[in-house]
Formats: structure tokens, C-alpha cells, sequence
């Protein structure tokens, strides 16, 4: 489970059969605090790829912006793939089964307050 913002515009692509795809970057942050002693830690923000799938993506395409706040459940797939000059990368991507747009009206289109759920598909 993740709540946070959308770092950027979506990016929606239809692959095989006219699924839709939607690719975000959501920005969780972890505020800071003041130990007892008086430390100060500072907030610390991670960044998250997440992937929504069919109806999920197409809510996406639709209603979400940049900086809209989002609620997100789903599954952690992590991945390698090699380069074009062999350099071997490691990801991580959050599968979304469930989606729940969190900013508030006045700041987003009307209907932007829905839960969405997809069932996420399996990597072949």
C-alpha cells in the first residue's frame, strides 16, 4: 500500500488487444522528526514506477495529473533486463490492483473522488 504524488504526467500506451497500459511515478515521502536528544531527521521521499492495468489505465489516462495525490495496493515485481552494450539493470515496479484518487475536487477534474480495481495480469 502506497499514498503519495504523481511525480509527472502519466504515460498510457494500448499493447496487444487494446489493453491498456499506464506507466506513473509516485513520490512517497516519510517525514522528518526531532530525536530526543535533539537530532533532527530530515523527510526522506522514495520514488515508486508503478503500472496499472485495462481499466485502471484508462481511469489514469483520464483523470490523473501530475501532483494528484493517489492511494495504490498492489504487488512488487522486480525485474533485469540487459542493455544495448550488455550492462545488466535490476528494477522494481508496483503491479496496481486498487486505486483510490485522494486529491480533492476543487483541485482536480469532477469525478476524481473513485476506487478502481483491476485484476492484475500474470507475466508469462
Amino acid at each position: 500500500m502506497l499514498i503519495g504524488n504523481v511525480g509527472g504526467e502519466p504515460e498510457v500506451r494500448y499493447v496487444e488487444a487494446g489493453v491498456a497500459v499506464a506507466r506513473i511515478r509516485l513520490a512517497t515521502t516519510e517525514r522528518g522528526y526531532t530525536l530526543q536528544n535533539g537530532t533532527q531527521v530530515p523527510d526522506r521521499t522514495d520514488w515508486h514506477t508503478v503500472l496499472l492495468w485495462r481499466r485502471l489505465a484508462e481511469v489514469v489516462e483520464k483523470y490523473v495529473h501530475k501532483g494528484d495525490k493517489l492511494y495504490i495496493e498492489g504487488r512488487i515485481r522486480y525485474s533485469t533486463y540487459d542493455d544495448k552494450r550488455g550492462v545488466r539493470h535490476d528494477t522494481t515496479e508496483i503491479w496496481a490492483e486498487n486505486m483510490e484518487m485522494l486529491t480533492p475536487r476543487s483541485q482536480a477534474p469532477a469525478n476524481n473522488s473513485q476506487m478502481a480495481s483491476e485484476p492484475v495480469p500474470t507475466s508469462d
